[in-house]
């Protein structure tokens, strides 16, 4: 069995994190997305609560589980047997950064390969932080997530 992780904060999941998942599970038998706890990231959503909506939003995609872990990424894929580290990528600069965690986590797991899945050219520009300031200042971001969690979203930052 192929298995992948999706790893990442996801606070909150977009709809390029969805496309990225999508597209993962039709690559892989069974694709986990991790919410990772990032020391450097102030987050909106506590680790149970963007589970929870990772899991609304992924209920329709076929081998896709939700997991969080506070460790290092190449703990957890060892720990889980994992194959693969699956990263979206959205610009160069995203790439510099993920080429260069690829890189350790080889040297640290090196049973699991990075894949790099380029985004959808519609959701190029979303980032969680967008949806954050967006909803922060009482915009519309049903354009930007997955419709089952817009409500959610909105009430956490009235």
């Amino acid at each position: 069995m192929k298995k992948a992780v999706c790893p990442g904060s996801f606070d909150p999941i977009t709809n390029g994190h969805l496309d990225i998942i999508k597209r993962a599970a039709e690559l892989f038998d069974e694709v986990t997305v991790l919410v990772v706890t990032n020391p450097d990231k102030k987050c909106a959503f506590s680790p149970e609560e963007r589970c929870d909506l990772i899991k609304k939003a992924t209920e329709d995609i076929e081998g896709v589980k939700v997991d969080s872990f506070s460790g290092l990424l190449a703990d957890y894929v060892k720990q889980n047997e994992i194959n693969a580290i699956v990263k979206g990528i959205r610009s160069s600069s995203d790439f510099e950064y993920e080429f260069q965690m690829a890189l350790a986590n080889r040297s640290l797991a090196p049973n699991a390969e990075t894949v790099f899945i380029t985004a959808d050219p519609q959701n190029m520009y979303v980032s969680s932080s967008l949806i954050r300031q967006i909803a922060c200042f009482g915009g519309d971001v049903s354009d930007f997530v997955p419709k089952n969690i817009v409500e959610e979203i909105e009430k956490r930052f009235k």
